[in-house]
C-alpha cells in the first residue's frame, strides 16, 4: 500500500488531520467535517478530519493513468444488449417501469505504488470540471476514490434537503428524445416519493423539471426536488430512505434493483453511491451520485486495477444499440482523461475513441 496520508477534497476545501472513521451515518449529526463515501451496495464510510482549508488553486499533476487500450468491461457489448432486451421484457410483464443497466469498466495500474487518487482527481478537474468533483482517500480503509459527477444526490442545509435527479443524455440538445423526458419524470416521481418518506407532509416540491444542461461532451435533462426535514429526521433518516439513488436504480426501486442484480455481473461499489462531505457544526453538508467516478482497488484479483462505471436509463421505449452507445459517450472523456492522452474537446466525446473501442 503506498504512503499516502488520509485526505478529503470538495467544493473547494481540501481535509486534513483524519481523527475519527466509522460506518454509522449518525456520526454525521455530531460535530466536525465529515467526508463520506456510500457505496451502491450499502457499505458506508463516515470519515471525520480535523484542519480544512482552501485547496490550492494549481496543484502539481502526478497521475499516471492506464494505458488507453488496457480497460476492460464487465459487460461486454453483446451481453449488455441482451441485458436491454431483458429489461424491456421485465417492463412488458409489469414487474419495472425503469431499470439501470451498468457496467464496471477496469485497467490495471501501470505503477500501483505511485498511483495516487489525489492526483487522478487533480487530473479529472482540470480535463473534465464538474460541480460535484472531489475525492476521499483512506488507503488504511480501502476507499480511494475520486469522482467528477455531475449530479446532485443530496444537499443539506439545516431542515432543507434537495435532490437533483439526471435522466437524459445527448452529444446535444438536440439529441434528446422523448423518452429521455419521460424517463426523467419517472425518476422525479421516485425521488419525490424517497424524500416524502423523511421529510414533513406537503413540503416536498418540484422547483425545476426536465431543465437541459450542458456539461463538458454532453448535455443532460436535470430536475430539482426540495423538501423540508420532518421534525427528528437527519443523514441516518435520509441515507436510510432514500438510498441508493434513484436516478441510477430505477423505478419501482426494490423491483429495479432486484433485476440488477440479476443482470449486472460485478459490484457497482462506490460508482453509483453517495460521494461528499457533511459539515457536522454548520448543518449542512453535500454528496453526489457517484457517477463519472473513479476508484482504486488495491485488492483485485489481477493485481491493482482502477475502475469506473458506466451505465444507462432503461424503459420500454430504449434501444439496445442506443443505450450502449449512451454508455460510450458517458465513459470516453473521462477514460481519455485518465489515461493520459490528450484533452479532447467537447465535440470529441463520441463513441468510436480509442478508450472506447476497449470498452
Amino acid at each position: 500500500m503506498p504512503d499516502q496520508p488520509p485526505l478529503a477534497s470538495f467544493n473547494g476545501v481540501v481535509a486534513s488531520d483524519l481523527r475519527d472513521v466509522t460506518s454509522d451515518p449518525a456520526a454525521l449529526e455530531s460535530r466536525g467535517w465529515w467526508a463520506v463515501v456510500a457505496d451502491f451496495e450499502g457499505g458506508v464510510r463516515c470519515a471525520r478530519f480535523g484542519d480544512t482549508r482552501p485547496a490550492p488553486a494549481i496543484r502539481p499533476h502526478r497521475w499516471r493513468g492506464p494505458r488507453p487500450g488496457s480497460w476492460t468491461s464487465s459487460l461486454e457489448r453483446s451481453a449488455y444488449l441482451d441485458g436491454v432486451r431483458r429489461i424491456r421484457e421485465h417492463i412488458a410483464a409489469g414487474d419495472v417501469y425503469q431499470a439501470n443497466l451498468c457496467r464496471v469498466l477496469s485497467a490495471p495500474l501501470p505503477d500501483p505504488a505511485r498511483a495516487d487518487i489525489a492526483a487522478l482527481a487533480d487530473v479529472l478537474a482540470a480535463g473534465n470540471p464538474a460541480p460535484y468533483a472531489g475525492c476521499v482517500r483512506l488507503p488504511a480503509h480501502g476507499v480511494e476514490v475520486a469522482t467528477a459527477s455531475p449530479e446532485l444526490y443530496l444537499r443539506r442545509r439545516s431542515g432543507t434537503v434537495w435532490s437533483g435527479p439526471i435522466k437524459g443524455t445527448g452529444r446535444t440538445e438536440a439529441d434528446l428524445a422523448e423518452k429521455d423526458f419521460t424517463e426523467n419524470v419517472m425518476i422525479v416521481d421516485l425521488v419525490r416519493n424517497d424524500l416524502g418518506r423523511v421529510c414533513a407532509p406537503g413540503s416536498v416540491t418540484v422547483p425545476a423539471l426536465c431543465e437541459v444542461e450542458p456539461h463538458p461532451g454532453l448535455v443532460h435533462l436535470v430536475s430539482t426536488v426540495r423538501g423540508e426535514l420532518a421534525p427528528g429526521a437527519g443523514w441516518p433518516e435520509l441515507l436510510r430512505d432514500t438510498f441508493p439513488p434513484g436516478s441510477v436504480t430505477g423505478a419501482p426501486k426494490s423491483s429495479a434493483l432486484r433485476i440488477i442484480e440479476q443482470l449486472e455481473t460485478s459490484p457497482r461499489g462506490p460508482y453509483c453511491g453517495g460521494i461528499g462531505w457533511v459539515d457536522a457544526d454548520r448543518g449542512t453538508g453535500e454528496l453526489a451520485v457517484g457517477i463519472r467516478t473513479f476508484w482504486i482497488e488495491r485488492d483485485a484479483p489481477g493485481g491493482p486495477a482502477l475502475r469506473f462505471g458506466t451505465g444507462a436509463g432503461i424503459t420500454w421505449g430504449s434501444d439496445p444499440h442506443r443505450e450502449w452507445a449512451e454508455t460510450e459517450l458517458k465513459a470516453a472523456r473521462l477514460l481519455r482523461v485518465a489515461s493520459g492522452e490528450a484533452r479532447p474537446q467537447p465535440d470529441e466525446a463520441a463513441p468510436g475513441t480509442q478508450a472506447q473501442q476497449h470498452v
